[in-house]
């Protein structure tokens, strides 16, 4: 393993411009060669946009593999790349919700879809004014490739917290406005953690509901990451802060409006989304559907 890692890190280390070169051929191998999950992947757009024809779907199609090609040779490249060309490459707009956030003492967490690149996101700690930035992952079952994610996410002094650690992290740890929570927030919960759920891209769609459960429980400060891909390897990101409609939130009202937000970022730019996983599996095990 260890040997397979030294070579993605030399990888790596070649400038952006050869690595999509690589990117363009991985692209004509899994799309044309070897068709990978392009079942999967042509049945999600089919059933989150029948409004379109098949002609429009297919230019989707084609987009996200190039996009997802991209993704993978821009995430090998996360182990060596600079804060200085991080900091070119992904433009991170609205940062005065932070200070408002630090200004009103209240912890933030940031809810992120899949969208291209969500990995890029490691440099904001370098950008804000909180002092703690917690990127929020889940657990491999390599032990040798979980040490090497976690490497990776404490790049720019970052401090990872695996996903089934943060709620009791952020309940035992002062909501002073000095730290940042960093979900991808659009994940599957796994068919026995399943409850909740939403119309989401015109499906039934079962929801994560961990971070909604602190919302009720804590005066903290959400925002939405609205990430553009503006060109090839340059990434726009829109920071949105999510109030509610009362006082204070009430249950399920933070992951309703995320994913309506998330459900806007796709539309403008449905091709930018990560279509091949099979996130709709378990609507079986929905037990209560949202309004």
């Amino acid at each position: 393993m260890n040997f397979i890692f030294q070579f993605l890190l030399l990888f790596s280390r070649l400038p952006l411009r050869v690595l999509y070169l690589f990117s363009d051929f991985i692209f004509f191998v899994i799309y044309h060669l070897v068709g990978y999950r392009r079942k999967v992947v042509f049945e999600n757009l089919q059933n989150s946009f029948p409004e379109k024809s098949l002609e429009e779907l297919k230019k989707i199609e084609k987009k996200f593999y190039v996009n997802f090609c991209d993704y993978i040779v821009e995430t090998f490249k996360s182990f060596t790349v600079s804060s200085t060309e991080l900091r070119v490459r992904v433009q991170h707009i609205n940062q005065d919700v932070f200070d408002d956030a630090k200004t009103e003492g209240k912890n933030i967490i940031l809810l992120a879809g899949h969208v291209f690149n969500w990995e890029w996101f490691n440099a904001l700690a370098l950008g804000v004014v909180q002092e703690n930035s917690h990127p929020v992952y889940r657990k491999v079952q390599s032990g040798f490739w979980e040490q090497k994610i976690k490497e990776l996410r404490t790049r720019f002094g970052n401090q990872p917290l695996e996903a089934k650690e943060v709620v009791r992290h952020i309940f035992r740890n002062p909501n002073d406005g000095n730290s940042i929570y960093l979900f991808v927030a659009d994940q599957t919960p796994h068919v026995s953690e399943v409850t909740f759920g939403l119309k989401f891209l015109n499906q039934k769609t079962p929801v994560f509901v961990g971070y909604d459960k602190l919302s009720t429980r804590m005066d903290l400060a959400f925002i939405y990451c609205d990430m553009k891909k503006v060109k090839r390897g340059f990434y726009q990101v829109n920071y949105y802060r999510i109030q509610p409609d009362g006082e204070k939130f009430v249950e399920h009202e933070v992951v309703k409006k995320f994913h309506t937000l998330l459900e806007n970022t796709i539309n403008k730019r449905p091709d930018n989304y990560l279509w091949s996983h099979r996130r709709w599996k378990y609507q079986h095990a929905i037990k209560v559907m949202g309004e």
